[in-house]
């Protein structure tokens, strides 16, 4: 459990930031390589079966999508507000809950995120997964409360946790 008064939401807010504008120079760096591929005058087809040239063109474009996808991301995640929760708060977008895993006995740390479910940050020697409203855990989450069971079916495993802190 992270003592309420260390937490940080804002410092939290920036390590995501830089999670995913580390996740957008990533993704930058291979829609560069692919259109350089796709592009590359070695690259013009000798024959009617040599098709890298046009392999690479569709990743470029697949890449070029992937890239605009992240910028997204990272200006919606930008653009929310950080907010510290209250005892009587339910969880809703920027919550940062600690829930106990009843299956494994464990504390799980989950940032309740409108972009990029899936990525995981370290903060305050914790391991957080941003989750989305949309995820099947992000459902269950949606307005509880401290104290309150979660039990979610996650690809037809069912997981059982108590919320323990609400950020």
């Amino acid at each position: 459990m992270i003592d309420k008064k260390s937490v940080d939401k804002s410092m939290l807010h920036r390590v995501i930031i830089q999670k995913l504008e580390a996740v957008y120079a990533s993704s930058l760096a291979a829609t560069k390589t692919a259109i350089d591929t796709a592009t590359d005058k070695e690259n013009v087809p000798q024959h009617k079966y040599d098709t890298l040239s046009l392999e690479a063109s569709y990743l470029a474009h697949g890449q070029g999508q992937r890239l605009q996808q992240c910028l997204r991301e990272l200006h919606s995640f930008k653009a929310l507000p950080v907010k510290d929760w209250s005892v009587e708060d339910a969880v809703s977008i920027g919550a940062l809950i600690e829930l106990f895993d009843d299956n494994d006995n464990s504390n799980k740390w989950f940032f309740l995120s409108p972009v990029a479910g899936g990525l995981n940050v370290s903060f305050s020697d914790h391991s957080i997964s941003l989750v989305t409203p949309e995820s099947p855990l992000g459902k269950a989450l949606n307005k509880k409360m401290r104290d309150d069971e979660v039990v979610v079916d996650i690809a037809g495993r069912i997981k059982c946790y108590e919320v323990m802190s609400i950020y």
